[in-house]
């Protein structure tokens, strides 16, 4: 029955060893894909997509009025146009000369990084030349990279204005804080709607609700009225030698009051970002709470649809809520690539090859010293490197050099936990006796996790560090030191004291 138990663990490690290191490959189409997740590397290991965005140089046509108002044109104007209606055109910079000063520039890269961070892009490096200008970003190469990049240099005006005159009633400084709601549609067939929700300051509050209040949809009646005039004349003739005339008018007057009328007129405002419009609309009542929901798309069931309008509502509400940049850029395409680390993968292969050997050389070392209780303790050692991997690969742990460091260092640990164990055992009474292996194990485990108490808290420390190299090792030790000893626990513990049973 001891055996069973002893062979049955270790044919578990075997499988979690074979899958943690060669994988688990099914058929998908014409080829073999692996189905165990890959490892999440940083950009030192990986490689990262550079990103330059330049201070845009150009101009934009804009139509004034004889009193210099900017006026709004859906289509283009000729010349004769213009000069009939009394226009000018003026060509103006979209960025203003007074504006491209060092302040704006570092306004500029701190607001992109804010977005970054909103966004959930952990990892970045980002720095801006005050002579010029240009930022320069780097960001890691994922599925999520492109919408990164693209939504990198939007500057996030927000207007609401008068769809009539063009009034501008609010705009981004009104703005208190975006935020990205979803839940179940009116509907129940519809599925989800997602909604970005523009909660406004104190002051765009009362802005909002007076807004709300008079851009509404509203009837007006009209009585209209008219005079009917009614005229009766009488002529009476005698043919002997008397005429008589008698003529004789009445007049009438009625005044009656006709159908009443009823006109539906409706004031609208236009709610725009980066002079792009976002929809246009009346409101039913006035709004006092202070909010905008906005949907984004239509109701769906399909989770892609439903993870791409959350993923443009997450971008959009970043984007407000980092505010709008004072300096208009572009992207620049030429320096918009993804460049590899310098770091290869037969680099790190290398450094996997030197740990494995010197590991394989501290094992046989157990065997020797310690026999049975050594090779034992040697296979649940290499279990535990394989649980670790697989619980690094699946808990989204970003690999950095500093993360190599970390499970290295965890390695160490490791093989002084089990070595003090093994030397307690061996140096008991009775190294046989299953009470005295259980005393063995726990006199280990306190010595030496009150040892690395102070570790322990610095890891913690790590893991909540915005440096994404110093939380990844915070990350990769914590992994480390939860499975030292839980894992430890569960499988060596058991083995040696299943070995020590009678």
């Amino acid at each position: 029955m001891k055996k069973i138990k002893i062979i049955t663990i270790i044919v578990l490690i075997i499988l979690i060893t074979m899958v943690s290191f060669f994988g688990v490959y099914v058929h998908v189409q014409n080829r073999m894909e692996d189905k165990v997740r890959d490892y999440e590397l940083d950009m030192d290991l990986k490689g990262a997509r550079y990103v330059r965005l330049t201070v845009n140089t150009g101009s934009t046509d804009v139509i004034k009025d004889a009193e210099g108002n900017e006026v709004q044109t859906e289509e283009e104007m000729t010349d004769e146009q213009l000069a009939e209606n009394g226009y000018t055109k003026e060509s103006v910079p979209n960025n203003a000369e007074g504006s491209l000063t060092a302040e704006n520039y570092e306004k500029s890269k701190k607001i992109i990084e804010e977005r970054l961070d909103s966004q959930g892009v952990g990892e970045y490096e980002i720095s801006v030349d005050n002579e010029t200008g240009d930022i320069l970003v780097q960001i890691p190469e994922n599925d999520y990279t492109d919408n990164f990049v693209s939504n990198m240099n939007t500057v996030g005006k927000f207007q609401i204005i008068d769809s009539d005159t063009q009034e501008v009633l609010m705009d981004n400084g009104d703005i208190k804080k975006v935020n990205v709601m979803y839940g179940s549609s009116s509907s129940t067939t519809s599925g989800t709607a997602v909604y970005l929700n523009i909660e406004f300051n104190k002051e765009g509050r009362e802005k909002f609700k007076n807004i709300s209040s008079t851009y509404v949809e509203a009837e007006n009646t009209t009585n209209t009225t008219s005079e009917n005039t009614t005229n009766t004349a009488t002529d009476n003739t005698s043919a002997e030698n008397e005429t008589v005339a008698n003529e004789t008018a009445e007049n009438t007057s009625n005044e009656t009051v006709a159908n009443e009328t009823t006109e539906t007129t409706t004031k609208e405002v236009t709610m725009k970002i980066d002079d792009q419009e976002i929809m246009t609309t009346s409101f039913d009542e006035p709004i006092e709470d202070g909010t905008l929901p906005l949907q984004i798309g239509s109701a769906t069931t399909d989770q892609d649809t439903l993870q791409d309008y959350i993923t443009q509502a997450t971008t959009m509400a970043s984007v407000l809520n980092s505010g709008d940049l004072p300096i208009q850029y572009d992207i620049n395409t030429e320096n918009n690539e993804y460049i590899l680390s310098d770091i290869t993968s037969t680099q790190i292969q290398y450094v996997a090859l030197a740990v494995g050997i010197v590991l394989l050389i501290g094992l046989v070392v157990f065997v020797i010293r310690y026999k049975l209780n050594g090779f034992l303790s040697a296979i649940a050692f290499v279990g535990l490197i394989s649980v670790y991997l697989l619980v690094i690969r699946y808990t989204n742990v970003s690999i950095s050099i500093q993360g190599i460091v970390g499970i290295v260092v965890t390695i160490v640990l490791n093989y002084i936990f089990i070595n003090k164990i093994l030397s307690k055992i061996k140096k008991s009474e009775d190294s046989k006796n299953l009470e005295n292996v259980r005393e063995s194990i726990k006199e280990g485990y306190k010595e030496f996790f009150i040892r690395i108490v102070p570790i322990c808290i610095s890891i913690i420390a790590f893991c909540f560090a915005d440096w994404t190299t110093i939380s990844s090792f915070g990350m990769v030790m914590f992994w480390g030191a939860f499975l030292i000893a839980l894992y430890n626990y569960l499988i060596t513990a058991t083995m040696l004291k299943v070995k020590a049973e009678k």
